[in-house]
């Protein structure tokens, strides 16, 4: 699995629409064959702070990367950004999906 985690820092007059600017992207993300998932979050202490957490197939990054609407969001996101994203990227060997925190087993 293929893991990342990006934050996105938005300027201020963006912060209430940027998941509407982020819609179609993200909807057309999600129904790409190797995605596991893509979601995005909101600090609670940063109201211009977003992190998007995303998960592929070993095999599915790389089409997504080259798809028409990464390519369209790569034009159309730089207008709602403070600054440039941060991002980790790493490869989990045998990961399919979450695992359970067994340090808070609910039962």
């Amino acid at each position: 699995m293929i893991l990342i985690v990006a934050k996105f820092t938005t300027r201020p007059e963006w912060s209430e629409r940027f998941l509407d600017l982020v819609h179609d992207f993200t909807a057309a993300t999600r129904a790409e064959p190797g995605n596991l998932w893509f979601d995005w979050s909101r600090s609670v202490e940063d109201p211009t702070e977003f992190v998007l957490i995303e998960a592929f197939h070993d095999d599915g990054a790389g089409a997504h990367v080259n798809s028409d609407h990464f390519k369209a969001a790569m034009q159309t996101l730089p207008q709602a950004l403070a600054e440039t994203p941060r991002i980790i990227n790493v490869t989990i060997e045998g990961a399919t999906d979450w695992s359970r925190m067994s340090e808070l087993a609910v039962e």
